[in-house]
């Protein structure tokens, strides 16, 4: 198909997470010829049972958000969404192609919205047991544990509150970290040492999960002995933090040590001349739902800004 015969989007956003949302409806407001693509709405903070810090909302919940989210989408006219499984992005030239399964979509600016994932242990049985057993959510999935025995394997914030997630639930909860002490806050550790169903193991290697349909236990060595554990429980909670979905673009944009986008100041100018990136996949501070939005907002302004130029350059 050549060039000729194909549509070419002024902007491909990719993901509709905060930012990428954002990013849309403003998008739909500079009448940017635009397209979406994205595997769902709302980003990692669908998984939120309740979200207090959104400005205008005493409380909204993670699914509820992700709604409102499509429905803004939804009703702006200017802009066009897939919901798709991106596969690949390729430079053109003048233009990116960005692979899904469903076909090829092309566009001359490309805004990188992805987001973040949970880290992954990477040993035997986890992702044969995801969702049986095997868990990253606590506000999602810590009532299965109820009367049950759970580890949570982390030290920072997010396996404290995984632990205090699981209290009004699991009958016993075992908390594994690889280092000698707690990184979280210390008020959340003062809270979880005072429970007497929780125990802690400090500086552990977790090597296995166990079970063949549903998780019926955990193997771990005490890297203080060199001694093998065991512990049997039907539900593993896995906490040791997120890693930004930046794979599909480290071929054409510059990143830190965390696999971070870099992006220049705070208008989410990457390495490409081309491309923009806003959210939680930029090496930005601060990780948070409004945070992402305000960055998903300056990169879609300074995108059209880009555009005008160039516009105004071809008419000269």
């Amino acid at each position: 198909m050549d060039k000729e015969n194909k549509k070419i989007y002024e902007l491909i956003i990719l993901g509709a997470g905060p930012a990428g949302t954002a990013a849309g409806v403003y998008a739909a407001r500079k009448k940017i010829d635009t397209l979406i693509i994205t595997e769902g709405f709302g980003g990692q903070a669908t998984v939120a049972a309740t979200i207090e810090n959104i400005v205008g909302f005493e409380q909204i919940s993670g699914i509820e958000m992700a709604m409102r989210f499509e429905k803004q989408l939804r009703y702006q006219k200017d802009i066009e969404i897939i919901i798709d499984k991106i596969l690949e992005i390729k430079d053109q030239g003048n233009y990116f192609e960005v692979k899904t399964e469903k076909g090829s979509y092309f566009s001359e600016f490309l805004l990188v919205c992805l987001g973040r994932k949970y880290r992954k242990l990477n040993i035997p049985k986890e992702k044969e047991l995801e969702g049986k057993g095997v868990f990253y959510c606590s506000t999602c999935d810590a009532p299965l544990l109820k009367n049950k025995n759970a580890a949570v394997i982390g030290g920072g914030n997010s396996a404290l509150l995984a632990v205090i997630d699981l209290i009004s639930f699991a009958s016993k909860i075992y908390l594994l970290t690889d280092e000698l002490t707690l990184r979280g806050d210390q008020i959340m550790q003062e809270r979880i040492k005072k429970e007497e169903k929780v125990e802690i193991f400090y500086n552990t290697q977790i090597l296995e999960i166990l079970g063949d349909n549903f998780v019926t236990g955990l193997k771990f060595k005490d890297k203080t002995n060199n001694l093998e554990k065991f512990l049997e429980v039907t539900g593993i909670f896995i906490q040791i933090g997120m890693e930004p979905n930046s794979e599909i673009v480290r071929n054409f944009v510059k990143l830190n040590e965390a696999n971070e986008i870099i992006v220049e100041g705070v208008l989410g100018k990457t390495s490409h001349p081309r491309m923009w990136a806003a959210g939680d996949i930029t090496n930005l501070p601060f990780k948070q739902i409004t945070i992402a939005m305000g960055d998903g907002v300056r990169a879609l302004l300074d995108i059209y800004n880009n555009i005008q130029g160039k516009k105004n350059k071809e008419f000269i």
